[in-house]
């Protein structure tokens, strides 16, 4: 993306967060973001409206010539010309709330999803007709691009933005774009059905899509499945992959989530990516306990991370894989069963990579956690584990997060491809190890990538230890014997005013 484009999205950020004023950011996000959606949509319709009225033989409002082209029909009054018109209206919020509707009316697919909190009394109107003007200003700083393709880069950038204006919250319908890209990358999803049960704002999917394109792939190959059972961020993702232009309609909400009513209970992936809520408590093992999908060991009531494994690996097709990113807790724990299951998993040989990740990747926690690769039918490899250590790799974003450089996503995405495919990999002591089977059974199954990879050699300075020692030792000798002036200084002052030591 061009370096100006970038600045822009970061100001108008900056913008639309100060017209937030009172509003709570997850309040917020659903207002800015359903505006972003509305503009969206409205600028795809008027698109292709330029082109029909221009031909005598279309019917530029008629709704069938959309529905043809994958294009949401947008009735007159909730189209964005309508909408700015009206903007420093005292009803705007009403006029935005009946827009809505009307456009969740005409498409069935939307129906349940856009956010009709315009016309709430704690929303400032002046500040909401502000807000109308800002994102109005897209269009006019698209440069070479279609507006309504900034747009759908403007929205991604604005659900990071909220998810760490929300802290811990915003953890829950967003991972960063740098693990996801990561987990992408790793597993290549070029063609099947991709799942995501715990599927938050969509961003498993739209990273998925990315990757199709820019490796020359049809993004018709893929077909997305997903289930969220909070329905805010549902309608977040439904937005999220509608601009995308990707068909959404196996991502299901519903309250009881993944476990405990599963939407796609016949669906076998080709491929899953998932980052489910770490060590979750009360997933309903006590109504579970008999279920089908623990055929690696019941996973413990108190902690849901090998339950999302298994619910996981029982959706995997018979040649698929999966990356899912689970806390660290998962490498080691030997709690209620825990280890059991975690050394079925390797006897059954389908831990193909473990990935340690460094600390403060995450919005809702800054506890370290680790991408787990998990491939059924290995073709190459078998019997062997590639741990990868990336624990000190990436950059401090800001002051609380860090973030994976692109150059840091191509070494361990490389690294795991050289490796399965077997084309010039090499252990590197203190980054990767492949480990066969007989290793990590002498680790008890632990699989906590330290204990394979070791501890970087250091380089040799060319300095022979002698003269290393004599330096010190004349470092320190300097430095007792400034303790001791220090201390003769100290007697002195205490002297002075009638303390003795």
């Amino acid at each position: 993306m061009p370096e100006n484009n970038k600045n822009f999205e970061s100001a108008l950020f900056n913008t639309a967060d100060k017209l937030r004023k009172n509003i709570d950011a997850a309040e917020y996000k659903n207002v800015v973001l359903g505006l972003i959606f509305l503009k969206y949509i409205s600028d795809s319709f008027s698109e292709l409206y330029t082109k029909l009225d221009a031909d005598n033989f279309s019917d530029a409002e008629g709704r069938d010539e959309y529905t043809a082209e994958n294009i949401f029909f947008v009735p007159k009054e909730a189209r964005w010309d309508s909408l700015q018109a009206k903007a420093k209206l005292p009803e705007i919020g009403v006029e935005i709330d009946n827009a809505m509707s009307a456009i969740e009316k005409e498409n069935i697919e939307l129906k349940h999803v856009l956010p009709k909190v315009y016309a709430k009394p704690n929303l400032d109107k002046t500040t909401l007709g502000q807000l109308i003007d800002v994102i109005s200003d897209i269009e006019l700083k698209a440069q070479d691009e279609h507006s309504k393709d900034l747009l759908g880069r403007v929205y991604e950038y604005f659900l990071g933005e909220f998810a760490n204006a929300e802290g811990k919250k915003g953890g829950q319908f967003y991972t960063p774009k740098s693990i996801v890209k990561l987990m992408v990358e790793m597993i290549e999803p070029y063609k099947g059905r991709v799942y995501d049960p715990a599927c938050g704002s969509g961003g498993m999917f739209v990273m998925s899509e990315k990757f199709v394109e820019e490796h020359q792939g049809n993004i018709s190959d893929i077909t997305i499945y997903g289930q969220e059972s909070n329905q805010t961020t549902w309608k977040l993702s439904k937005m999220n992959l509608a601009i995308r232009n990707i068909n959404s309609q196996f991502v299901s909400w519903n309250t009881q989530g993944s476990f405990l009513h599963d939407s796609h209970p016949d669906l076998k992936a080709d491929y899953i990516l998932a980052n489910p809520p770490f060590n979750q408590k009360e997933w309903g093992q006590d109504v579970l306990a008999e279920d089908a999908r623990w055929k690696y060991g019941l996973p413990p009531a108190g902690n849901a991370n090998f339950a999302w494994m298994q619910h996981m690996l029982y959706h995997l097709a018979p040649n698929g894989v999966m990356a899912t990113v689970l806390a660290n807790g998962s490498l080691s724990s030997n709690t209620s069963g825990e280890g059991d299951i975690r050394t079925n998993l390797v006897k059954a040989d389908l831990v193909d990579c473990i990935v340690a990740l460094p600390k403060q990747l995450f919005y809702n926690t800054g506890i370290p956690a680790t991408i787990w690769i998990l491939r059924r039918s290995k073709q190459q490899r078998q019997g062997e584990t590639l741990f990868i250590d990336a624990s000190e790799m990436g950059f401090m974003k800001d002051r609380v997060h860090r973030e994976f450089a692109p150059e840091d996503i191509e070494t361990i995405e490389q690294t795991y491809h050289n490796w399965k495919n077997d084309t010039g990999y090499e252990d590197i002591k203190g980054y990767c190890k492949s480990a066969q089977r007989a290793e990590l059974e002498k680790h008890s199954f632990v699989l906590t990538p330290g204990r394979y990879v070791g501890i970087p050699d250091e380089e040799d300075d060319g300095i022979p230890f002698a003269d290393k020692m004599q330096e010190l030792t004349q470092t320190l000798a300097k430095q007792m014997a400034q303790e001791k002036l220090l201390d003769e200084n100290i007697k002195t002052q205490l002297a002075k005013i009638g303390f003795k030591l």
